[in-house]
């Protein structure tokens, strides 16, 4: 005689809630968010005279999962991404990847990118609470605190070690990445925003 499962009760008689499978989900989600920012490092970049480092698109990628995915899977879209350009996969901007990588002056961008994902995706857990009207603008804050206190002092501070400046000068040259940052991350709330008005289940199940 074949056994019947039924979904167990309650003591008040009420079904439980079914509790959906997220793991694959979850998966997918980290996995196409590091193949998007892979995406984005590896479109052509901008170098303007006396720079040591190219303005890609590496950073919106990073912002966008965070504020998407929420600081876990965002941060883990950002690891799997480096885990892979470490390995080897030239996934990192101008079609770099591996060990050298850690020799780079850009270093400390890339190092601090899961940091500022962490944060980012933290804020933006709180932002995705306030009206509707106000989200971009609190996703853009998100964001940008995200840049501020990890991605910049990070970056600068290991781009003037490499490159032998005083701490000046080193904030002079990373100083002309704001303005762009400032862009990225204003099209990173607005797209962020879409999404999760597309698909609210995010919303739901955030972490």
């Amino acid at each position: 005689m074949a056994q019947t499962h039924e979904a167990a009760l309650p003591d008040d008689g009420a079904p439980l809630p079914v509790v959906r499978s997220s793991v694959a989900t979850d998966v997918a989600l980290v996995s196409t968010f590091a193949a998007f920012i892979a995406v984005c490092a590896l479109l052509p970049g901008i170098t303007l005279p006396g720079m040591a480092v190219p303005i890609t698109l590496q950073t919106f990628g990073v912002m966008l999962a965070a504020l998407v995915l929420g600081p876990l899977r965002g941060t883990l879209a950002v690891l799997l991404y480096l885990a892979v350009g470490f390995a080897g996969i030239p996934v990192f901007s101008e079609g770099t990847g591996g060990l050298a990588t850690f020799g780079k002056v850009s270093l400390g961008y890339l190092l601090a990118f899961p940091l500022a994902a962490a944060l980012a995706g933290f804020l933006a857990s709180r932002a995705v609470r306030v009206r509707p009207a106000l989200r971009p603008v609190a996703l853009f804050a998100s964001a940008t605190a995200g840049s501020l206190v990890f991605i910049h002092p990070l970056g600068i501070a290991v781009m003037g070690a490499r490159l032998g400046v005083d701490a000046q000068e080193a904030i002079g040259l990373g100083a002309v990445f704001l303005p762009g940052d400032v862009v990225k991350n204003v099209l990173a709330a607005l797209v962020a925003t879409a999404v999760l008005r597309a698909f609210p289940d995010l919303l739901d199940r955030r972490r």
